[in-house]
């Protein structure tokens, strides 16, 4: 069959390119290799759990973001409920226990009180986050830093920089390898905005995507898996599929665009025919898909208010990163010692629980390497233990964590790589490293288009968002 755009991948880029461009008018076909749509946007049940896949926070969707415009644009405001989350987070070390408001200037005011010393760079430090676009365009030409670099610049305090660098593993695992660029753009959207969660969990928001794609007459066929991009000479035509495990069964449907919501490495060796994928490999090989999360989800009965948690989100550094230097070599070392987040979801009206129960997740830097070599006993048994080490270390921090404890899982890199099949199971994509290029994009045919993090809008939820609603909007421009 014939459509205007084929969009191979259901995450949030895909969802959202598709619901502006049948919302427009155009004959949309979403293929997605999973059970649901969303990509990391998902949830799924254990026993009365919902479990939350990937959205901790949203950042933004203040008057000026971007996303406030789309959802508006798509109705979604009226589908879709977002709650506003108590605080930024509460950073926690043996040195230091201190919560940051998503207010700038009463976070600036309580990190001057605490360390008077460094009130000019605290100062420098939100003048830059605050102004990140006028920033960015004032340096226009100039070469890109880490903010790492930035931050040992305007601070000499070694806790302050590292209690600035609490959500760091929101965007990378290494302050020393991660745009200064980006981080202001991604970091500023957290403190000009009030962070949300979306009520019921981020699957509300991928299934309302999918039923303005739907109700616009677009089609979206769950459960099947494109193989390969069919090309005409030089430009893509259409697309083989199948249904997920049947790899016999082959279909083939066409379309004037392809837009593509998956892994550019995966795209590159296993999707394009011969030559075009060659091409694209040679212009990506300079740049690393960024680092997977391992996530623990837990069930509590009774909700973990009831013992004493008063904070939605944790960032939990170990004793032992005591620099900026630090923060790098510990994602590597074992989780009795690897920092991570911890999230209350029972703090707001999460809807992902029945009364008086709740659920939570500890999340932190994780890599396929860490489970590659194992065996499936070996992989199991270490699962068990690293769940066992991350409560351990909960309930030191919170006393009665452990007797609250219903139901705990743990998911990998490798687990995101398998639901997700992104290479490396990277969730925010490339890497976003200082001078990172987009021209890997420029040697695609101008009928193929990339609407995930992969793109030059970078990771995380609203990296994906902007991609898919930007290529939507190219594409109808182009097309009139």
């Amino acid at each position: 069959m014939n459509y205007d755009i084929i969009i191979i991948g259901g995450g949030l880029g895909g969802l959202t390119a598709g619901a502006k461009l049948s919302k427009e008018g155009k004959k949309v076909l979403l293929i997605e290799q999973h059970d649901r749509p969303g990509g990391c946007a998902t949830t799924f049940y254990r026993h009365d759990f919902m479990m939350e896949a990937g959205l901790h926070e949203m950042d933004g969707l203040h008057p000026a973001d971007l996303k406030t415009k789309i959802f508006n644009d798509l109705g979604l405001f009226e589908k879709v409920e977002f709650l506003p989350v108590p605080e930024f987070y509460r950073f926690y070390n043996v040195r230091q226990d201190i919560v940051i408001p998503h207010d700038p200037a009463e976070a600036r005011r309580i990190l001057e009180e605490k360390f008077p010393d460094e009130k000019q760079g605290i100062g420098k430090y939100f003048e830059n986050v605050l102004n990140a676009r006028r920033i960015i365009a004032a340096s226009r030409g100039k070469n890109d830093r880490s903010i790492g670099e930035f931050l040992d610049e305007i601070i000499g305090n070694e806790d302050l920089k590292l209690v600035l660098l609490g959500n760091l593993g929101y965007f990378h695992d290494d302050p020393y390898t991660l745009s200064y660029y980006y981080y202001l753009n991604a970091q500023g959207s957290y403190f000009k905005g009030r962070a949300n969660f979306i009520k019921g969990g981020s699957q509300k928001l991928s299934n309302a995507l999918m039923k303005i794609i739907q109700e616009n007459r677009g089609e979206v066929r769950l459960r099947h898996i494109v193989k390969e991009i069919i090309y005409d000479n030089s430009r893509p035509s259409g697309i083989y599929y199948s249904p997920t495990g049947h790899d016999d069964e082959q279909l083939t449907d066409f379309a004037d665009e392809i837009i593509v919501n998956s892994s550019l490495p995966v795209l590159a060796s296993e999707l394009l025919p011969g030559e075009a994928g060659k091409k694209l490999s040679e212009a990506i090989k300079n740049n690393k898909p960024g680092a997977s999360l391992l996530t623990v989800y837990y069930g509590f009965k009774p909700e973990l208010k009831t013992v004493g948690n008063r904070y939605y989100s944790t960032f939990i550094f170990d004793e032992s990163i005591t620099k900026q230097s630090d923060i790098k070599n510990n994602n590597h070392s074992g989780f009795d010692t690897r920092s991570f987040t911890f999230v209350d979801y029972s703090q707001v009206d999460s809807a992902l629980a029945p009364q008086g129960m709740g659920v939570g997740a500890a999340c932190c830097i994780d890599y396929p390497e860490d489970w590659d070599s194992l065996g499936r006993n070996e992989y199991m048994e270490k699962k068990r233990e690293v769940a066992k080490q991350i409560t351990s270390r909960l309930n030191n921090l919170l006393p009665g964590f452990t007797e609250a404890v219903e139901h705990i899982e743990v998911a990998t890199a490798l687990t995101v790589r398998r639901y997700t099949l992104n290479t490396k199971g990277a969730v925010y994509g490339f890497a976003q490293n200082p001078g990172k290029s987009n021209d890997y994009l420029t040697v695609l045919p101008d009928n193929m288009h990339i609407a995930s993090a992969w793109g030059k809008f970078g990771g995380g939820f609203s990296g994906a968002i902007y991609s898919g609603y930007m290529t939507a909007m190219d594409i109808l421009r182009k097309r009139g």
